[in-house]
């Protein structure tokens, strides 16, 4: 794989990306069965025409993106702590965002390796 990065993504092996897709599908299909409920035979109607169950909800107990792994015991047990912890990893993700934004419109710009 060679020249800037932004011609890397057509360079790469069709495996690998067969290989991530599967990868995400595996995960995401865990994570379903891990924090929602089962939506086979939710929102029937009963013999009085009343509708049971809820589609597309959580477990109970579920918060969305924790699915229980940390294994280091990074995760703060007290809600104020790890409101302030998921603000962090957010903003730090979104400014790694603009900075890779950076570097691709420079290669756009001059047609060379930006690093």
């Amino acid at each position: 794989i060679t020249g800037p990065a932004i011609n890397h993504f057509q360079q790469v092996p069709g495996i690998f990306w067969t290989s991530i897709v599967f990868g995400i599908a595996m995960a995401e299909g865990w994570r379903l069965t891990y924090g929602w409920t089962n939506p086979v035979g939710a929102n029937k109607a009963n013999d009085a025409g009343e509708v049971q169950g809820d589609l597309f909800s959580f477990k109970s107990g579920y918060y969305p993106g924790d699915i229980g792994f940390d294994p280091l015991g990074l995760k703060p047990q007290k809600k104020a702590e790890f409101d302030s912890m998921q603000t962090k990893e957010l903003n730090n993700g979104r400014l790694a965002m603009i900075g890779v934004a950076g570097l691709v419109g420079q290669e756009l710009a001059t047609g060379t390796k930006a690093l």
